[in-house]
């Protein structure tokens, strides 16, 4: 998932160097914290959070296939 989370990420910023994501185990289930460089925030968030949304509901999708519970937070 992490690695499905940087090639999204990646390619969707200006600064594709300062993307980093961090993954956090919990006891049921996994936290992937995305770090972007200040001026590609909202590029990565998008319009009302619609593309926010969407690598979430995507990363969810694939988590669930798998069996695991993932959720994704973007973090400043």
């Amino acid at each position: 998932m992490k690695d499905l989370l940087l090639y999204i990420a990646k390619n969707l910023v200006d600064d594709p160097d300062a993307v980093n994501v961090t993954q956090i185990e919990g006891e049921n289930e996994t936290v992937l914290e995305l770090r972007v460089a200040e001026g590609d925030m909202g590029k990565v968030i998008g319009r009302q959070g619609r593309i926010a949304k969407e690598i979430r509901t995507l990363i969810k999708s694939v988590a669930m296939k798998s069996g695991k519970r993932v959720s994704v937070e973007i973090v400043d």
